[in-house]
């Protein structure tokens, strides 16, 4: 939520100031850029959660350890 707080910001300050056509534009498309970054990373997660829930509604401990594990690895953890 920190990079949409810094986004939110980033927005306030464009508004208070004049800005050209294509400086607006520069920005606008850096804001669809981050957008599409963190929309991947939920999709992500979303997948890390889904494969969670079977192992877990299984009552598979050991496979749902070792997929703990594999995206603990993934983000660098």
């Amino acid at each position: 939520m920190n990079r949409l707080r810094l986004a939110w910001r980033k927005l306030q300050r464009a508004r208070q100031r004049p800005w050209t056509t294509r400086a607006r534009l520069a920005a606008l498309e850096a804001e669809v850029q981050e957008n599409r970054q963190l929309n991947r990373r939920i999709a992500e997660l979303t997948d890390v959660v889904a494969e969670l829930l079977v192992p877990l509604a299984e009552r598979d401990e050991a496979q749902a350890r070792e997929l703990l594990a594999r995206y603990r690895v993934s983000i660098g953890q």
